[in-house]
């Protein structure tokens, strides 16, 4: 006799093992793709370790949006398809247990997970993507670390350029210095220095350094100011040994204040995205009432001076010399004007408001797509694998990248098209997943009445191999 709290605990450990692995794998690749993209941003710049740690964890929990719900298509397509492809499944049904019953351990878990990814995509989600956006607009306004580069000038401290033609690593010497001192933001690169060799450090906090300059010249134009033909003449002076204080603090790591990408829709939860929205509204309303009313109140006073002056007012511009009729002609186009900017004004401020309000829809609404793209998603790969009989990282892994693919390519043109104002933020939103709730039916269906997809090319070359094996 077969218990279903037994097949239920089959299912669970054979659906948790593949979900885990395939969400770390997901997340481990979408992690690289990151790190492909600000590569440039953070080469170069001495960050610590902890520093870049930080940065990979909040881009972690920004893509989970992406890496979760392709782990519950893999791993339910891979674990039902091996299930199927053993048979196991097929005695289930013989016992007399529903594939509904079957997926019903499947479901409670996908329900934990789909409660959880909900309860991530309010709470943790804003509080990463503050800490991302923060952290990463802080590196990637950190200049770079000092590192001198033969033949090349460094130009990474604040009013110093400074290039050496050669330096020797085991004794850290310098030679053939040229500095141009420009810290002076009046006079230009009107400071050169330039000696045969020389030394650097810096002090033990790291905030000043200390070049030392042997043998050398130094350049100074000065400014003649009481001229009127300015001949720039410059003063030279040889030195044996100068040392030059350089303030390096512009060079350390500060990390910008939060406060300033706080009030951003991607940094809110539901409450505050509804608090928002209430405001966009109000304001929306108020700016079209103030437009309405000023417009139907200049109509009127128009109105009623042309019904009350329509006979005489042709015959008073006749009369009055050309110079006034001139003036006055000039005086209702400048009112002309001033209502055509008054209108594009507030045009600009309507469309403005209306795509921040846009974006805050689109926010709320991504609050819910996460939880329930993992159901969808389920219900896709779960018929899908009872379907193709075929488990592994072989057919059903392509099959799920492909389906995850088109779910994304959905998802991406529904939102660019909210964006343009084609579709509305709901419609938009849940545009993948109103197009794939069908095929959910369909693949549930045909999994239920057993139907399996014929696939010709898959069996021959099955057969073909089994034949040269056994003639082996």
């Amino acid at each position: 006799m077969i218990y279903p709290k037994k097949i239920s605990l089959v299912l669970l450990k054979a659906f948790i093992g593949p979900f885990i692995v395939t969400f770390l794998v997901s997340l481990f690749i979408f992690e690289l793709q990151f790190i492909w993209l600000y590569i440039d941003d953070l080469l170069g710049k001495d960050l610590e370790f902890t520093l870049i740690v930080q940065l990979l964890i909040f881009a972690s929990a920004r893509i989970v949006n992406m890496a979760l719900p392709l782990a519950v298509l893999m791993s339910s397509i891979m674990t039902i398809g091996a299930l199927s492809e053993h048979n196991e499944l097929t005695a289930m049904k013989s016992a007399g247990i529903s594939l509904n019953r079957i997926f019903r351990p499947l479901i409670l878990f996908i329900s934990v997970i789909a409660l959880s990814a909900f309860f991530f995509a309010n709470n943790i989600w804003p509080v990463a993507n503050l800490k991302f956006r923060t952290l990463l607009f802080s590196i990637v306004q950190q200049k770079p670390a000092l590192n001198l580069e033969e033949g090349t000038f460094y130009n990474g401290i604040e009013g110093i350029s400074i290039r050496v033609n050669k330096k020797d690593p085991e004794t850290g010497t310098l030679y053939d210095v040229l500095i141009y001192d420009h810290r002076d933001p009046g006079r230009g690169n009107k400071s050169v220095i330039r000696s045969e060799q020389g030394k650097m450090e810096q002090t033990e906090d790291k905030r000043w350094l200390i070049l030392t300059l042997n043998n050398g010249y130094t350049y100074d134009e000065v400014e003649e100011k009481n001229k009127r033909v300015k001949k720039h003449p410059a003063l030279q002076s040889h030195f044996k040994e100068m040392t030059l204080r350089i303030d390096i603090s512009s060079l350390f790591f500060s990390k910008d204040d939060e406060e300033v990408f706080k009030n951003a829709y991607e940094m809110m939860t539901i409450s505050q995205l509804e608090n928002a929205l209430s405001d966009f509204e109000i304001k929306t309303d108020s700016l079209q009432n103030q437009w309405q009313t000023s417009n139907i109140q200049k109509l009127r006073i128009n109105f009623n001076d042309n019904e009350n002056s329509k006979g005489s007012s042709k015959n008073m511009m006749n009369q009055l010399p050309l110079s006034i009729q001139y003036q006055a002609v000039s005086m209702a186009m400048d009112e002309t004007r001033k209502d055509i900017v008054q209108a594009q004004k507030a045009r600009i401020e309507l469309e403005e408001n209306k795509r921040l309000e846009n974006r805050h829809r689109i926010e709320w609404h991504r609050k819910f797509f996460l939880a329930i793209s993992c159901w969808v998603l389920f219900f896709i790969g779960a018929p899908l694998g009872a379907i193709l009989r075929k488990g592994g990282l072989g057919l059903p892994s392509v099959i799920a990248l492909l389906l995850f693919i088109l779910f994304e390519v959905l998802t991406i043109a529904g939102e660019k098209m909210t964006k343009a104002y084609i579709l509305e933020p709901w419609m938009g939103i849940w545009l993948s997943t109103i197009v794939m709730a069908p095929v959910c039916f369909i693949l549930m269906h045909n999994a239920n009445r057993e139907k399996k997809w014929s696939m010709p090319q898959f069996q021959k070359l099955k057969a073909m191999r089994f034949n040269s094996k056994r003639k082996a």
